[in-house]
């Protein structure tokens, strides 16, 4: 389990900006993509404030390795609700686009 602070939360047994339905999957992802804090804060206004997208960044890059564990995780737990509940093809086309744009 990772550490949380004041900008990263736990709940529903994952990772989000505190205080929002922001998974911070997504906020890793658009980083490691290259996105600036500022398009990130402004792709999803809800986070509340450019200094909590900083945050979270902050947080992402103190701890790495938990971090790309972490979302390690995700994808396996993912492809296992995938395996037994298949999704419409849409979904999946959607999902996997998303993948290829991670950083690799």
């Amino acid at each position: 389990m990772m550490p949380t602070n004041a900008y990263v939360e736990l709940h529903n047994g994952g990772y989000y900006v505190a205080g929002t339905r922001i998974a911070l999957d997504v906020v890793t992802y658009d980083f490691r993509r290259g996105r600036p804090a500022e398009a990130i804060f402004e792709a999803y206004p809800s986070i509340g404030s450019l200094a909590k997208v900083s945050g979270a960044i902050t947080f992402i890059l103190e701890h790495q390795a938990e971090v790309d564990a972490y979302l390690t995780d995700q994808e396996r737990i993912f492809a296992e609700i995938k395996t037994r509940h298949p999704m419409p093809a849409e979904l999946v086309e959607r999902f996997e686009r998303a993948q290829e744009r991670k950083p690799g």
